[in-house]
């Protein structure tokens, strides 16, 4: 996606040249026309005015970006400190290690170690795969590659 156009998966497309409006996440409603077509979906212009476009190559930027800006009051779930805060880890190098989990939810966890993994790289904690997405004082952050359920993220961090 940019300020000019954007390609979507859908489950139907119109013609080349026909009008589309689009209804996106953080961004609003688009408008625009069909540029071309593809498998399971379609290119599609986006017609803005200049300072339409200059707000959403701003948002863009910032939804590309938010992690490096990520703050707790941005978290998407609550943070809590495991009963258990002991837990297995594998780096991505396979080394198998124990560590301590500062906090868990249900998207990813604050992880203590002296192992400091590059951002992005993957990593195993307990049974639960997830990124790097920064460094912390003492370890990292992960976030989880598939949100996990309340009621288990607890046992499947520490492994039991």
């Amino acid at each position: 996606m940019s300020p000019g156009g954007m390609a979507l998966i859908a489950p139907v497309t119109g013609a080349p040249g026909e009008r589309v409006i689009a209804y996106v996440d953080h961004l609003g409603r688009l408008e625009g026309r069909i540029a071309r077509l593809f498998q399971n979906g379609f290119a599609m212009t986006i017609a803005a005015t200049e300072r339409k476009r200059d707000k959403l190559a701003a948002q863009l930027t910032w939804l590309a970006n938010r992690h490096l800006l990520a703050s707790p009051e941005d978290r998407r779930h609550g943070r809590r400190v495991p009963r258990n805060p002991a837990g297995r880890l594998i780096l991505p190098n396979g080394v198998n290690l124990t560590c301590r989990i500062i906090d868990v939810s249900e998207s990813g966890a604050g992880i203590a170690t002296d192992q400091r993994p590059a951002i992005g790289a993957l990593v195993t904690l307990g049974k639960i795969q997830g990124r790097v997405v920064r460094h912390l004082e003492e370890g990292f952050a992960i976030e989880f590659t598939r949100l996990q359920h309340p009621d288990f993220v607890e046992e499947n961090v520490s492994g039991g």
